[in-house]
């Protein structure tokens, strides 16, 4: 119900950021919106982003629907090997937060990092996964506690979807 609410006003942004030759998309996922610009000047960047989202936070104001500004965030990718310190983005002129671009972002379970290395993705769940066996020992030794087939099915069922797939119950 919410995407066929939403697409008229993303049809709308689309058109207008297009007359205004602004080079930021839009992608949306349920309750989650990305703005996305690729520009090698931070200055530019912003720009083009704060333009994005004063256009988007007026059209959806329109509609009567409004953007929690305490829940946005920015983030940049870069190939940089050198030091890495982008500007933040000031939307205290329409109402917002002066957002610090943060070194992670996690967006459906999957942690990304500037680089796309997935470091830290990788270190979370498999640190998950090792924490989860070690809970495992305490649920039986060789008195009692579980027989060896419930433990295999135990670490098939619930380690393993945490290591392949980032999931947990």
């Amino acid at each position: 119900m919410s995407a066929l609410f939403i697409t008229p006003i993303l049809h709308v942004f689309d058109k207008r950021i297009k007359n205004l030759k602004i080079p930021v998309s839009f992608l949306y996922f349920v309750n989650d919106g990305f703005f996305i610009s690729q520009e090698k000047s931070f200055d530019i960047l912003n720009t083009n982003l704060f333009y994005g989202y004063n256009i988007m936070l007026s059209l959806l104001k329109q509609f009567g629907l409004v953007i929690k500004h305490e829940k946005t965030k920015v983030f940049h990718f870069s190939r940089l090997h050198s030091i890495f310190s982008p500007l933040p983005l000031n939307l205290s002129q329409i109402g917002g937060p002066i957002l610090h671009p943060k070194d992670t972002w996690q967006y459906l379970r999957f942690i990304f990092n500037r680089k796309f290395t997935f470091c830290q993705h990788i270190k979370f769940y498999t640190n998950k996964a090792l924490f989860t066996i070690k809970c495992m020992k305490m649920l039986s030794n060789s008195m009692w506690g579980l027989l060896p087939y419930q433990k295999h099915l135990l670490y098939r069922i619930y380690i393993l979807s945490i290591i392949l797939y980032s999931f947990f119950f």
